[in-house]
């Protein structure tokens, strides 16, 4: 039972310090913009003393080595293998088949179809309702 009541005080807590929250911050804010600061000197640096500068290293100049030039090796010349030549095979004729001429079909010719007339529903002419005239201002 009474744990029940907990969670309602607990919620009833978070409440009411996020509404008493909102009221800390502008006047936080409001003491820092009326507080004047004083105004320090500012501090002077030591004199450093200037860096040496160093001269830019000369490296010697290496001799390129020279590579011993090679005879270049003589390869056999290699003939292009050739393919015989096959003659054509002669292939006796065919002769074309003939197919006796059949005759075409003819489709039979159907009546035409007559569909009966639906009559249309007459629609009953109305009057035009009489509306009064509205009378005009003088």
């Amino acid at each position: 039972m009474a744990n029940q009541y907990t969670h309602s005080f607990f919620l009833l807590l978070l409440i009411m310090l996020s509404l008493t929250s909102n009221y800390v911050i502008p006047a936080e804010a409001r003491q820092l913009l009326e507080v004047t600061m004083p105004e320090l000197p500012k501090p002077e640096l030591p004199h450093l003393p200037e860096i040496p500068t160093l001269p830019k290293p000369e490296f010697p100049e290496v001799p390129k080595p020279e590579l011993p030039s090679l005879p270049k090796p003589e390869l056999p010349e290699i003939p292009k293998p050739e393919l015989p030549t096959l003659p054509k095979p002669e292939l006796p004729e065919i002769p074309k088949l003939e197919f006796p001429a059949f005759p075409k079909p003819e489709l039979p010719t159907l009546p035409k179809l007559e569909i009966p007339g639906i009559p249309m529903p007459e629609m009953p002419t109305l009057a035009k309702p009489e509306i009064p005239k509205v009378p005009k201002k003088p």
